[in-house]
Order: C-alpha cells, then structure tokens, then sequence
C-alpha cells in the first residue's frame, strides 16, 4: 500500500541519517537512540474524535534520536474500516488510514524541559495536514507540560493542551502510570466552525483524557504497556461538535489496549 510504502521509505531514510550522524561523531559521548513501539487499540481516539469504530488498530512507531533532535514515524491500520458504498450498504476493510511523521528538538534548561517541532499527517481519503508545535515540561510533581500546536495546512487553529502525569512505582521495576490532559481549539479559519452556529467560528475548551496504565519491564530493552483511558468533551460547543463529527454519534470514550516498546 501507498501509506506502508512511505512509511518504511522514512524510516530508512531516517536511519540512514543517523548513521551518518553516528559516524562523524563517533568520539562524541552522546550516542544515537532508537525506540520502536507496537500499539494494540480497541479504537483509535484523537483528540476527543472518533476515528474508528467497533475494529482494533494497530499502531506502529519508530523514533531516532541523537543529542536532542529526533525524528519519528507513526501510522494507524484499521483493521476493521468502515465504508459506505454507493448503495447505502456498510463494507468493512482492513486498510491503512495514517501516516505521521514528526521532527522535533528536545533540550533541557535548568528545571524545565523545552520542546518543538514539525508534524506531517499523511491521511487516507483526506487533506494532508502540518502543525508546528512548543511544549515546555516542568520536572516537578505531576510534570506539568504545556503544549500548543498550530495547524498551518489547512483551516488554521491552535489547539492548546495541558496535561499531567505521574509515575509510582508498585512492584519491582513497575510503575502505575497514570494521566489526564486538556483541550482548547482556537479556530480562525470560518470552515472550522461551530455546530449549532456555522457562523461562529469553533473557540472552545475541547476535550479531555484520562488515563491509567502499567509500565512492565521484560529484560533491559523491552517493556509492555497495557492501559485504558477516557476521553469525554469540557463544553457544549464540543460535545456537539465531536457528536456531530464521530462515527457511533457519541462524544464520550472508554477505550483501551497494550504497547509493546523496545528502546536501544
């Protein structure tokens, strides 16, 4: 497939550039890093919108890493897509439906962990679409992280986040990860608009999440990640809009499934 194809081209390409990187710098104290993941979902949620239905996704990831920059591959396989055919009648399809890839530079200043970078979303049946992003990270309790993304593809808004995060540990070497996070879309572009009132540009606090999950260590490289999480909207505005926008007509979420991450 067209996607699987352009996935595994920037993975090597990616590859190909730190190796390069590795090379010149061999004397250098920092060393390049790789990390591979698998996700396993009941459903595929992103921000608050529904992006399947009753079908398990699969999520492959690849990021390489060398002294703050990094670069990342991500995609989606619904394995259960549902289509509508001309007929009005449901066909189903395991297909390929998202391509994301990611340059970013990470650096540490004092207590706070700055961050940004570019994401390209490759989509199936839809308008590709970039963002560029900030995050700032405060390594304190809750490591408060605050990110803003802007959208510069196409119908541009800001969407805002903040979130939270904590990590305990509750047997040997495993924690209890637990999560939540905030939404706020600002929209200035009059096709992203509100439901009830197209004429009102879409300005509102958007979704939120909760998560909880387990992270378990098999051997140095290799962990397993299962959890579950809920994503529900913060305002009218939104639960209309992602009602309006989800598949099952629902705006609330309840969605789980495992990763399995291996870092080197």
């Amino acid at each position: 497939m067209k996607e699987n194809r352009r996935f595994w081209a920037c993975f090597f390409v990616a590859v190909a550039i730190l190796v390069s990187q590795a090379v010149v710098q061999a004397e250098d104290e920092v060393k390049p890093t790789a990390a591979m993941d698998l996700g396993i979902f009941s459903q595929y949620i992103w921000r608050g919108f529904e992006l399947s239905r009753n079908s398990m996704v699969v999520q492959p990831s690849v990021t390489l890493a060398y002294d703050g920059l990094s670069f990342n591959v991500w995609g989606n396989l619904d394995t259960d897509r549902k289509t509508i055919a001309g007929d009005g009648s449901e066909n189903s399809e395991t297909k390929y439906t998202e391509t994301d890839m990611t340059i970013a530079y990470a650096k540490d200043l004092g207590p706070v962990k700055l961050g940004g970078g570019l994401i390209y979303y490759g989509l199936d049946g839809l308008q590709d679409s970039q963002e560029l992003y900030v995050s700032a990270t405060l390594n304190t309790i809750l490591n408060p992280t605050l990110s803003i993304y802007r959208e510069i593809g196409h119908l541009p808004a800001w969407y805002v986040n903040l979130g939270v995060s904590h990590s305990q540990e509750i047997a040997k070497k495993i924690t209890l990860d637990l999560a939540a996070s905030a939404g706020y879309y600002y929209s200035d572009d009059s096709d992203f608009s509100e439901i009830t009132d197209p004429e009102t540009k879409y300005q509102t606090f958007h979704n939120g999440l909760i998560s909880v999950g387990l992270t378990i260590p098999v051997g140095e490289y290799v962990s397993v990640k299962p959890m579950i999480a809920y994503s529900f909207p913060l305002s009218g505005t939104a639960d209309d809009y992602i009602t309006a926008t989800s598949i099952s007509d629902n705006s609330s979420f309840v969605y789980g499934g495992v990763t399995l991450s291996a870092s080197f």
